[in-house]
């Protein structure tokens, strides 16, 4: 069994949406574990979106520069950098001031391989890459391109751990362990 943690970011929840991505997670059975709603502050966001994760900020620059060079537009002109560690910096700040920005739903999700299922579920971070059928192909119509030229976040629904280890490191951020329950769920008999 494998917890992962997602997020109904601002937009799930304002476009009443909460429901129907819960629904499509516990049908593909996946159980939750842990819930809150919540206001997040900046102290949390900046721990879950940490300044120290490199990689994870290189990541984000690197991704905003094939964006902008499938698009033909300049990075530097738009962005004053082209650089991934100073880009990934910057939507880091724009990642905190959204998740702060209206209350979330924070869920604790449970089964064999959560986090790869929950992942196939929502579907790829940029909604024009979800294929139909996936939360944020089916939710989300916001670019990339328009987000970084709008200096803001992407608004692409959902938050999910992107690997075991960020769900070990995610998880606790949000919740503690007496928050977080243990029962069984029709299915699970089944599949004994």
């Amino acid at each position: 069994m494998e917890q992962t943690l997602i997020i109904l970011k601002p937009d799930a929840v304002s476009r009443g949406l909460s429901g129907e991505i819960i629904k499509r997670f516990e049908q593909a059975g996946l159980k939750i574990v842990a819930g809150r709603f919540q206001k997040v502050d900046r102290e949390l966001a900046g721990k879950h979106y940490p300044a120290d994760r490199e990689s994870f900020l290189r990541g984000m620059g690197q991704k905003t520069l094939e964006n902008y060079e499938k698009m033909g537009a300049d990075p530097v002109k738009m962005l004053g950098s082209k650089d991934t560690l100073e880009i990934g910096k910057m939507i880091r700040e724009w990642l905190i001031d959204y998740i702060t920005s209206a209350p979330v739903l924070a869920l604790v999700l449970e089964a064999p391989h959560a986090v790869e299922l929950v992942r196939k579920i929502g579907g790829h971070t940029l909604p024009l890459l979800s294929p139909p059928g996936t939360i944020r192909g089916d939710f989300a119509y916001d670019s990339s391109f328009l987000a970084n030229t709008a200096k803001r976040a992407i608004k692409n629904l959902v938050h999910a751990s992107g690997s075991v280890e960020e769900a070990k490191y995610e998880i606790p951020l949000w919740f503690k362990a007496s928050e977080i329950h243990a029962y069984e769920r029709v299915e699970e008999k089944v599949m004994r």
